[in-house]
């Protein structure tokens, strides 16, 4: 892991770095409470599509874990995102899934060749758990971080569609969050993942979510193997998760997550 830059704000201390995985380059950020030391619980999250390691969502919700909980959070960009993607290329992303939320809006169907690509080869699916194996251990090497608590996952729509079989591959994970995805033909491989998954999980819904169906998501929070298991559902679309949500995250993180040590 070499860092290349850090910026402390706000009592938080977040510090980007390059980390080389199977011959590639995969840059992160790792936040935690200006000048924390010892080992202490660490979230992991795990962008949208279109989205990066940054994202404002992603930054607040690190933001928050390090000033309310004393926790440290962890984030990575995917493959063919964020800095590992021109600014041409991200823009032309993010333009493909808002004209997806428009056409599903206004009912009609996007040509083929102009719908958002969910990732349906599972070289890439193994090159993600791969990427989020490497940087866990690579985190948990930080005196800031350390190995001696718990480990959470968040990640919803394509965190979601990465982070169910990064978590069913990853021992370490205690808890997670998803959300925003669900049961699609051709993702056998997937609904597999989330029937293996054992822990306590939250799963999150947007009751008119334009790019995924109602049954969709109810199948996948059936699939998931976790006794503990619980769905919020909210009305609206895809992006339109309430701030509220935000609280019922961090309450799930006190719950199943130690206090940090400093």
């Amino acid at each position: 892991m070499d860092f290349i830059g850090e910026k402390t704000e706000g009592g938080v201390t977040r510090r980007e770095f390059r980390l080389q995985v199977n011959g590639d380059t995969v840059p992160g950020c790792v936040w935690a409470p200006e000048g924390a030391k010892g080992s202490r619980p660490l979230i992991l999250l795990g962008h949208g599509g279109s989205q990066h390691k940054k994202a404002p969502n992603l930054s607040a919700a690190a933001v928050a874990h390090a000033r309310e909980l004393g926790y440290a959070t962890l984030a990575i960009d995917a493959p063919g995102h964020g800095d590992r993607i021109s600014r041409e290329a991200a823009q032309k992303a993010r333009e493909a899934a808002l004209a997806a939320g428009r056409a599903a809006q206004e009912g009609r169907a996007l040509p083929q060749g102009e719908r958002p690509k969910i990732s349906r080869d599972p070289a890439t699916v193994d090159k993600v758990v791969a990427e989020w194996k490497a940087a866990l251990d690579a985190a948990q090497a930080l005196d800031s971080v350390g190995s001696d608590h718990k480990v959470g996952y968040w990640g919803v729509s394509m965190g979601t569609r990465f982070g169910v079989p990064f978590v069913a591959a990853e021992p370490r994970i205690a808890c997670a969050i998803f959300g925003l995805f669900g049961v699609f033909p051709g993702l056998e491989d997937h609904k597999a993942a989330a029937e293996q998954i054992r822990i306590p999980l939250m799963f999150v819904y947007q009751w008119e979510d334009e790019l995924m169906k109602r049954e969709q998501g109810i199948a996948l929070f059936d699939a998931f193997g976790s006794t503990e298991k619980t769905m919020h559902v909210n009305p609206g679309r895809h992006v339109e998760i309430p701030a509220h949500e935000r609280d019922s995250w961090l309450a799930f993180w006190k719950r199943h997550l130690e206090p940090a040590a400093g």
